[in-house]
């Protein structure tokens, strides 16, 4: 699920707080940026070889394979992040980080990627244009407040647009495992049936059948949480201002 991860920075949203908490050193803070500039150009790469693809072909069928590679490479980096949160140097949640990480990498590798059938599903480019935009956006946000100099711009464009992207991305997924359902059941892609030596079996089809359900309660959860973060963090640049 495309939720956007709310960490990675260590600047704070209030200035009245009653612990201030401690940011990552010197080396962890270089790092960090490296890796936010890093991630931020590979997804304005992927963001201009889609658009380079739609004026070549003068269609937005099949874009998907002309930004196939960078998008496995740059979608597979963001697993640093759960290690991010684990070893501290990023105030998040290694739960929600890695709930959100996960389900993008599973997405790209184990439904795209494995079902090549829905390659060329429109659903999947209304996912990746969703995650392209939120992408650039996020990672530019991380930089910039790593850097203590963060444009009012970027940070109301990642507290503002994900109001769309987030509905564009979540529709665009589960278009997509749904798309990939019969593939999956005619082939028995990744399932582990009875008997064998492990007495273990697996229905893949079922689990992502399980995977689509799981998004009724956790997208309004997470999309009503962005939306909480968004009034506190904008109204707090509003009264800054009027000040």
């Amino acid at each position: 699920m495309s939720a956007p991860a709310m960490g990675t920075t260590k600047t704070a949203h209030t200035d009245v707080a009653p612990k201030k908490k401690r940011g990552p050193g010197a080396l962890a803070t270089a790092y960090l940026v490296i890796y936010n500039v890093v991630m931020t150009a590979g997804w304005l790469v992927i963001a201009v070889g889609l658009v380079r693809a739609y004026l070549v072909r003068g269609s937005y069928h099949g874009l998907y394979f002309s930004i196939e590679k960078p998008l496995k490479f740059f979608q597979t980096g963001a697993l640093l992040e759960i290690l991010h949160c684990a070893v501290g140097i990023v105030p998040s949640s290694v739960v929600l980080t890695g709930f959100q990480v996960l389900s993008r990498v599973f997405l790209t590798w184990a439904v795209t990627h494995s079902v090549r059938e829905v390659q060329s599903e429109d659903s999947v480019l209304l996912f990746v244009s969703a995650w392209t935009i939120t992408e650039i956006i996020r990672y530019s946000f991380y930089t910039f407040s790593l850097l203590n100099h963060l444009p009012y711009l970027i940070k109301w464009a990642r507290y503002t647009f994900f109001l769309v992207l987030y509905p564009m991305g979540v529709t665009g997924e589960l278009l997509t495992i749904y798309a990939a359902l019969p593939y999956v059941q005619k082939t028995g892609l990744y399932s582990v049936t009875l008997p064998n030596k492990y007495n273990f079996s697996f229905d893949y089809y079922t689990f992502l059948i399980l995977t689509m359900v799981s998004y009724i309660p956790l997208f309004p959860q997470l999309y009503f949480h962005m939306m909480r973060q968004r009034k506190k963090v904008l109204a707090h640049v509003e009264e800054y201002k009027t000040e």
